[in-house]
């Protein structure tokens, strides 16, 4: 993948994460809310990542 489709793969993977958050939430299932987290955290970690690579090629 180029860096256009990692970026927006990123900012998907965290959208999926918020939204497993918030079903697990609504349907109190702990174990996918949880994991929804985790994904949503995995997926913000990587955009930081992006940013700050793309504050170092300017």
């Amino acid at each position: 993948m180029n860096k256009f489709e990692d970026r927006i793969a990123h900012q998907v993977q965290a959208a999926r994460g918020n939204v497993k958050k918030y079903l697990g939430r609504a349907a109190g299932n702990r174990r996918l809310e949880s994991e929804g987290r985790r994904e949503q955290a995995g997926g913000n970690m990587k955009r930081a990542a992006d940013k700050l690579r793309a504050a170092f090629k300017r």
